[in-house]
């Protein structure tokens, strides 16, 4: 069987004579190298088992080429993208297929840990000294005196000097083999194929990483006809680029990774259960809010203890028997500015973490809720620290809006770091989201190593609770 699609639907839906070509431009040494990639993949039997890897550049439609597994990765994480698929299926034949824009670019921490990982997976980085598919900027690569679209003058030393790949990967512990190869002539191009195909072997071998390097022409950003491209290749290219084999180390195979398991009672099994099971409190999702999925996002600054709060709510929502989540993100400042968390709680299964545009907004400080009130969705609650809050921002006339002194009460209570235990209690009585004893559960449960805390967190609780019940009843 081809490793070919019959057609190829990149043009006109695959019909008449564009229904057999690429979209790769006259001369292009893609072309070439896609060739080498097929006829190893059948050469070697294993169309069922590869996964050919691609990111942003020329490489991106690959996949309306050949009939194997294909994954799309973002700009520059193939290669994390490639261990990836590697550990989930270890007899997997994995292979990213990049280009010098994106590999040594973007990507070059993502190769470099790769590398030096040393997993069997063939890396095929085609270099052709310019950032092709996105108009022909400099590149990592690109040859001192280059003009380009970004570098119109040529490259100089104010731009650094091209990086040497294959020689940097070389010199690694991970890789074992690592070789340049150039498409230039037939003798090249022959060299180029055995290259390929030795890589992809090694991978099948379980043999460890290998690497090639593909020097090719790019007619359209030189500005020149294919034959003049291969010329210069041989002029400009090989001075900065010496082809050849770079490192080749003979290796037994090792690579003997099982198969994960993905069955969760397994998962269970492994990570224990809690000697006893939590109680529950509710019998129904809180679909007043929302009929599928709420969601939550709490944000301040750094020690307000918003990621507490969120991770609190997170795991009161999993006693539940709902599926929850929670995703941090630290803003810069270790104090001041704003970091916030995101949760979601879902009556089935959570399909998206982030919170855009969340349903509640518990805001610590002043630049949290300027920043993020405005995006809560109609119909929604906004809580804040109305301590430290004076100005409200302009909201949608469907939001409700509570202030309530949580420092204040955190500061009666001898302990202003509960604070978000109190903003927790004014979640509860004014949405409703779930009885009192879900989240005292999930605090106690929390503080379970430091009992002496929980008294003063269910009082801060309490006295949330008790705030916005006397300003709405």
């Amino acid at each position: 069987m081809s490793v070919y699609y019959e057609k190829f639907t990149r043009h006109a839906r695959g019909e008449g004579i564009k229904g057999a070509t690429t979209h790769y431009c006259p001369g292009c040494g893609h072309g070439l190298a896609h060739n080498y990639l097929a006829e190893t993949i059948e050469a070697l039997d294993i169309q069922d088992r590869t996964v050919l890897i691609s990111p942003v550049g020329c490489s991106v439609f690959m996949y309306y080429y050949m009939d194997v597994g294909n994954t799309q990765a973002a700009h520059g994480r193939a290669p994390a993208v490639a261990i990836g698929h590697k550990v989930a299926n270890p007899d997997a034949v994995v292979i990213c297929y990049q280009g010098d824009g994106d590999l040594a670019s973007i990507g070059l921490a993502e190769i470099i840990q790769t590398a030096q990982l040393g997993l069997p997976i063939t890396v095929i980085f085609v270099n052709n000294g310019t950032y092709a598919m996105t108009g022909g900027q400099l590149a990592p690569t690109t040859p001192m005196g280059m003009a380009t679209a970004t570098s119109p003058d040529g490259r100089d030393r104010l731009m650094g000097e091209p990086l040497k790949v294959a020689e940097m990967i070389a010199q690694m512990d991970g890789p074992i083999y690592v070789e340049r190869v150039a498409l230039f002539d037939n003798k090249q191009r022959n060299r180029a194929k055995k290259a390929i195909r030795k890589a992809i072997r090694l991978q099948t071998e379980k043999r460890g990483f290998a690497f090639v390097e593909v020097l090719s022409e790019c007619p359209t950003h030189l500005r020149m006809s294919s034959d003049e491209a291969q010329e210069w290749i041989k002029e400009k290219m090989l001075p900065i680029f010496p082809l050849g084999v770079k490192k080749d180390l003979v290796v037994e195979p090792w690579f003997d990774m099982d198969l994960p398991n993905f069955d969760p009672q397994a998962l269970v099994d492994q990570l224990g259960t809690a000697e006893e099971e939590l109680p529950r409190f509710s019998d129904h999702f809180p679909a007043h809010i929302d009929t599928d999925d709420i969601s939550v996002k709490m944000a301040g600054a750094g020690g307000d203890g918003a990621q507490t709060a969120a991770m609190l709510l997170t795991r009161a929502a999993i006693n539940e028997s709902f599926d929850a989540t929670h995703i941090p993100s630290y803003g810069p400042q270790s104090r001041g500015g704003t970091s916030y968390a995101d949760v979601h709680i879902a009556r089935t299964e959570v399909l998206s973490p982030a919170a855009p545009d969340p349903h509640i907004l518990i805001a610590f400080n002043s630049p949290s809720l300027m920043k993020f009130a405005p995006a809560v969705r109609p119909g929604g609650i906004v809580i804040y620290d109305s301590s430290v809050i004076t100005e409200v921002p302009e909201l949608d006339s469907n939001v409700q809006c509570f202030g309530v002194p949580m420092t204040e009460i955190a500061r009666s209570l001898g302990n202003i770091m509960v604070k978000n235990i109190v903003a927790l209690g004014a979640l509860q009585s004014v949405t409703e989201l779930f009885p009192p004893g879900t989240f005292l559960t999930a605090i106690r449960s929390a503080l379970s190593e430091k009992c002496a805390l929980i008294p003063l967190n269910e009082a801060a609780f309490e006295k949330g609770r008790q705030f916005l019940e006397a300003l709405t009843h």
